[in-house]
């Protein structure tokens, strides 16, 4: 079963995908980038982000976002909400969802979020509101379907803050500036690889970051740049035919010699060795 509709007044799509086989491939056209929310209501599985092998538990919760590639091992078991940024821009409507930094363009790694029973229940009634607002046909339905989507946001976000922030309860204040620091890295970590960039953007010292960041999150602020120049060469090497050098320089590099380095100091391996060891991903058409 698979649902799509498109915003006439922004041309943003939503699209609702259930027993149906389906992957993701990174893309660099805007139009094409769509923000995944895969729910696993079957057994435990494998899913396949970016070349790496993951459990996706059952019951489970799993954004994904356009930059990444991904396949499932039994894709005819997962439910999926997939839509761009014309139909719902998650940073345009912070103040209503508070996932931007987060739940996308966070630095928590990939968010398995575990389903209680009683939300268990509320993602089943949610997903049944979901087909029947796809099968009705009104001038409301681009807003009702932004409203559901929203909710599913919501409970997504509350939900992986309480599995994932170290400090509870979580206050908002300070967990804004941990997540506004992650979209400053995701959108600058090509140019602006020194923590002092990012404080100065959000008017704090390094060294409060470092202290919020102790608090809230398993990762200092400069690892979390490191990790995210790390996560998009890997991408590179993996999905283009770009040298070694051309993907210096795309990330900020000036000398080859002084990336290879880096990758070898922050991952353990040379350039080399890691493009002996990456693996063939299964190709689900």
């Amino acid at each position: 079963m698979k649902f799509s509709h498109i915003d006439q007044r922004s041309g943003g799509v939503i699209h609702f995908l259930q027993d149906e086989v389906f992957s993701g491939r990174r893309t660099e056209l805007a139009a094409d980038r769509l923000f995944t929310i895969a729910l696993n209501s079957g057994p435990a599985q494998k899913v396949y982000i970016d070349n790496v092998g993951y459990t996706f538990p059952s019951w489970c919760l799993l954004p994904l976002f356009s930059n990444q590639s991904f396949t499932f091992e039994e894709p005819g078991q997962i439910t999926a909400w997939q839509y761009n940024r014309d139909f719902y821009c998650i940073v345009d409507h912070d103040n209503e969802v508070s996932c931007a930094g987060f739940l996308f363009f966070g630095s928590y790694g990939h968010l398995f979020i575990k389903l209680d029973r009683s939300n268990q229940r509320k993602l089943k009634m949610l997903r049944s509101v979901f087909i029947e607002e796809f099968e009705t046909e009104d001038s409301t339905k681009s807003e009702m379907l932004k409203m559901l989507l929203k909710r599913l946001i919501i409970i997504g976000t509350r939900l992986a803050k309480d599995q994932y922030i170290k400090e509870q309860p979580v206050g908002s204040d300070n967990f804004d500036i941990v997540r506004k620091y992650n979209l400053l890295v995701d959108r600058n970590f090509k140019t602006q690889h020194q923590v002092q960039f990012y404080a100065n953007e959000l008017n704090k010292s390094p060294k409060t970051l470092s202290n919020l960041f102790t608090r809230y999150h398993h990762k200092l602020p400069l690892q979390i740049i490191h990790d995210r120049i790390i996560n998009e060469a890997k991408r590179l090497f993996y999905y283009t035919d770009k040298s070694a050098k051309e993907i210096a320089y795309e990330l900020g590099f000036e000398d080859a010699g002084h990336f290879s380095r880096f990758f070898k100091r922050t991952t353990g391996q040379s350039i080399s060795e890691y493009k002996k060891g990456q693996i063939t991903l299964p190709i689900i058409p």
